[in-house]
């Protein structure tokens, strides 16, 4: 599934690949998209980030969107979820900063919007018991 937001002469691009129950969803747009940062939840675990390091040493900040998208699907996650994000805009505005973190938000929203509405019925896992061993 893809999602997408125009504001301020850039687009910003949400799409989730389902893996059984589990989602890997990458935020990218601007001029030179790229992974800057890894974002990881579930619906009952803490949010956590990587954050790499960008061509000048200091640290991507692409978190900032991942963690808004994040924030908004979380209650609605069947399972794990993965969120990469890089979003570059040359010489970027201040506008365009400003309506970033709006961006992230509708595409929170349209990624919500569809959770509630796809069905996950992927087949559960059987595991061995402690008594099992493989054959």
């Amino acid at each position: 599934m893809k999602f997408s937001v125009t504001q301020e002469n850039y687009t910003m691009n949400l799409e989730v690949f389902v893996i059984g129950k589990d989602l890997f969803a990458t935020i990218i747009g601007g001029d030179t998209p790229h992974i800057g940062t890894v974002t990881t939840l579930t619906k009952n675990t803490d949010i956590q980030t990587i954050r790499y390091p960008s061509h000048d040493g200091r640290f991507h900040k692409d978190d900032v969107l991942a963690v808004r998208v994040a924030k908004i699907i979380q209650s609605n996650l069947p399972g794990s979820c993965t969120i990469t994000a890089g979003v570059h805009v040359n010489h970027i505005s201040k506008k365009q900063i400003a309506v970033s973190s709006q961006m992230a938000k509708k595409l929170g929203e349209d990624l919500k919007d569809w959770l509630q509405q796809t069905n996950f019925d992927a087949p559960e896992p059987i595991y061995y018991s402690d008594s099992e061993n493989p054959q």
